[in-house]
C-alpha cells in the first residue's frame, strides 16, 4: 500500500509529459506551417517598366505610380543640337495598383499626341514556399489614340483610323536577388496603315532584364525582335540599356535607346533609328509612388 503514492504520481507525471509534448509538437507544426506559407516574390524589377517595356512587377493595391518618361534627340547630332539635348519628346503616365495581380494605367505622348491605356494581369504569380510556383505570368491588353490631325485630306477620316492596339504575355522569372530575366511575346494591332505593304498586325518578342549593381543601383535593358513589319533601312529592332537609381519613393532610369516612341506601338512599329549607326538618344525615366488607399495587412 506504500508503493500507491509513487505509482499514481508516475501516472500523472507520465500523461503530463505525453500531453506537453503533444502540444510542443502541435506548436512546432504551426511555426513550420507559418514559415512555409505561400510569399509573391517582389522587386522583380524597382519598377513596373523595365525601360520601355512593361515588367514583371505590379504595384501594390491601393498606390500610384506618376511617371515621367523624358526622351532627347540623337546624341550623333553633335553640337548643333547640343548632342540632341535641344530637342525632346515625352510621355507622362499614371499607373494604378487595383489589386494584387491587376494593375491599369494611362498616358499621353509628345510622339504623335498619342493618349493610351493598358491593364495589366497576373495569371500566376511566382512564389515561394506552399505551393510556390516558379515564374510569373502576366498578360496585357492596351490601346493607344492618335490625335494628330488628319493629313491625308483626299482620305475620307474615321476615328478608328486613329486607333491601334496591343496584347501582349509577360512570362518572367526572379533568378535571385540579383538578376531577373523575362520574355515578352507581342502584337501590335494597327487599324491604318499608309501603305497596303504594310502589315496591319505587327509580332514580336520581347527581352527585359536586371542585373543588380549595389544596394540602390541596378542595370536593366529590353529589347524587342520583330518577327514582321520590318523594311530594310526603314525601321529597326528598338534596344534600350539603362541603369535604374534608386531613391526612397523615387525610381529615377538613365538610358540610352534607339526608340523615340514611349508607348507598345510607338516603339516597336514606329523605331527608325539604327544603333549600329549610332542613332541613339540619352533618355531618363521617373517614378514617384504615392499611396492613395491605406491597404489592411494580410
Amino acid at each position: 500500500m506504500k508503493r500507491t503514492p509513487l505509482i499514481v504520481l508516475s501516472l500523472m507525471f507520465s500523461t503530463s509529459f505525453t500531453t506537453l509534448k503533444a502540444q510542443d509538437k502541435d506548436l512546432l507544426n504551426l511555426v513550420d506551417d507559418k514559415n512555409d506559407a505561400k510569399q509573391i516574390v517582389t522587386n522583380a524589377f524597382k519598377s513596373n517598366r523595365v525601360i520601355n517595356a512593361h515588367s514583371m512587377e505590379f504595384l501594390a493595391r491601393g498606390t500610384m505610380d506618376f511617371r515621367i518618361l523624358h526622351r532627347f534627340g540623337l546624341l550623333s547630332e553633335g553640337t548643333k543640337n547640343f548632342f540632341g539635348l535641344d530637342q525632346a519628346s515625352m510621355r507622362m503616365g499614371f499607373d494604378f495598383g487595383i489589386s494584387k495581380n491587376l494593375q491599369a494605367g494611362v498616358g499621353r505622348s509628345t510622339f504623335k499626341k498619342e493618349l493610351d491605356g493598358y491593364l495589366k494581369f497576373g495569371i500566376v504569380r511566382q512564389s515561394t514556399g506552399n505551393k510556390s510556383f516558379p515564374a510569373t505570368v502576366a498578360f496585357v491588353a492596351g490601346a493607344t489614340i492618335n490625335t494628330l490631325p488628319f493629313t491625308d485630306t483626299a482620305r475620307k477620316d474615321y476615328f478608328s483610323s486613329r486607333v491601334a492596339y496591343y496584347f501582349q504575355t509577360i512570362i518572367g522569372r526572379k533568378f535571385n536577388d540579383k538578376f531577373t530575366l523575362q520574355l515578352s511575346p507581342t502584337v501590335v494591332h494597327n487599324n491604318y496603315v499608309p501603305l497596303v505593304k504594310q502589315p496591319n498586325d505587327v509580332f514580336a518578342i520581347g527581352v527585359g532584364g536586371r542585373l543588380k549593381i549595389s544596394k540602390r543601383t541596378a542595370f536593366t535593358w529590353d529589347y524587342s525582335y520583330l518577327l514582321n513589319g520590318k523594311e530594310k533601312d526603314v525601321n529597326y529592332n528598338p534596344l534600350s540599356i539603362g541603369v535604374d537609381i534608386e531613391t526612397g519613393g523615387h525610381v529615377f532610369q538613365l538610358h540610352v535607346s534607339n526608340a523615340s516612341g514611349m508607348n507598345e506601338r510607338a516603339f516597336i512599329t514606329e523605331t527608325t533609328n539604327n544603333w549600329s549607326k549610332g542613332k541613339i538618344s540619352f533618355g531618363f525615366n521617373l517614378s514617384r509612388m504615392f499611396q492613395l488607399k491605406k491597404v489592411k495587412v494580410d
